[in-house]
């Protein structure tokens, strides 16, 4: 009898051992073993506030599962769980604080957590809590500091609006839109580099779908508030991709609009005025990067179909501003209705790609 009663203590203590081994660790959004990649508010001690396309939260840990506690405005954001820079699987926050599987049953060793999201800022703000590390969990250094960075600027295209969508509908459901598979993302990635993106569908630089324009809130920290104003200094890229016009190419041919009203007053915008106007705005840029090397892009919906005048209205802007380290890009016209699909998305990552490659020093 007391050797039986020995045995059940030796097999309750190795239980007990074995419990309590698998520990988990709760890692607050503010932990610095966090990198966070986007204009992402971090000023909330309880949380980290995500608006922008492509913003981005990073972690390295050790241990067999992990959650992350999140919140969305109105639960129509989705976001990539990217799981050892491998695979992928869809996240879609609730609407109440809640910790979401990311992933289980992991193996022994180090391993990658990114959260990436998808959809536009009008989709509503994500908040961030923290993460749920569990089995044997240890928080692990960030990776190497990404040596090169880029600063994006653009619409729907840059968005990836629809990219998801085969059925050509162009569906505005936010499940279709993935900013990356967008060009943008595909060109940072080949360029191991760190990018920000502001992008809104729809946008333009003298006239949107909307009463606003880049011009607007290119400046913002939350792009939905005009109190909200980002500090420059906390990103300094070596390059700038914009890629705007399209949707000025449309909109000033439609006087009947409101925003064409307010904006032009009864007659459309000469060739003045919206050169004038995109000089502006690449001037605005190149206040806040003096040494950032920039590309005013175009393409690759109709703006950029044989005949078009706007890309040589970018041409004569950037020629008046005398810097030689803006460049002029332009992806002819993919000869297809709608958004850009997932190859068309990388045909255009591809001819950026050439283009910093025979152009860009950094």
């Amino acid at each position: 009898m007391m050797k039986k009663l020995s045995n059940l203590l030796l097999v309750f203590s190795i239980l007990f051992v074995a419990c309590t081994n698998e520990k988990k660790v709760i890692v607050n959004c503010l932990n610095p073993a966090i990198e966070y990649s986007g204009r992402i508010d971090t000023t909330s001690t309880n949380c980290a506030r995500l608006f922008w396309s492509g913003s981005s939260i990073k972690i390295n840990f050790e241990g067999e599962s992990i959650k992350a506690k999140l919140k969305d405005d109105k639960g129509d954001n989705y976001y990539n769980v990217i799981i050892d820079e491998d695979s992928i699987v869809l996240l879609r926050p609730d609407t109440i604080v809640k910790y979401h599987l990311l992933a289980e049953n992991l193996p022994k060793g180090k391993h990658t957590i990114e959260i990436f999201k998808r959809t536009e800022w009008d989709r509503g703000t994500s908040s961030f809590y923290g993460f749920e590390i569990g089995g044997n969990a240890k928080i692990l250094p960030k990776s190497e500091k990404q040596k090169r960075k880029i600063e994006f600027y653009g619409n729907s295209i840059t968005a990836g609006y629809a990219v998801e969508d085969t059925s050509g509908a162009d569906s505005p459901d936010s499940t279709f839109t993935n900013h990356y598979l967008s060009y943008a993302a595909l060109t940072a990635r080949h360029f191991d580099a760190k990018h920000h993106c502001i992008c809104k569908s729809g946008i333009g630089i003298t006239i949107s779908w909307f009463p606003f324009e880049m011009p607007d809130i290119y400046d913002r920290l939350n792009p939905a508030e005009a109190e909200s104003k980002w500090d420059f200094s906390l990103y300094s890229p070596n390059l700038l991709v914009v890629n705007l016009f399209q949707n000025d190419s449309w909109l000033v041919n439609r006087p009947k609009r409101a925003e064409f009203k307010t904006n032009f007053g009864s007659k459309p915008p000469s060739q003045e005025f919206l050169i004038n106007a995109y000089q502006q705005f690449i001037s605005q840029l190149r206040s806040h990067y003096p040494d950032a090397q920039i590309i005013c892009m175009l393409g690759n919906m109709d703006a950029t179909q044989i005949g078009s005048k706007w890309p040589e209205y970018i041409k004569d802007a950037v020629a008046g501003l005398k810097d030689e380290r803006i460049f002029t890009h332009f992806v002819p016209y993919k000869e297809t209705a709608g958004h850009p699909s997932v190859s068309e998305q990388e045909v255009m990552a591809e001819s950026l790609i050439r283009f910093i490659d025979e152009n860009i020093k950094w």
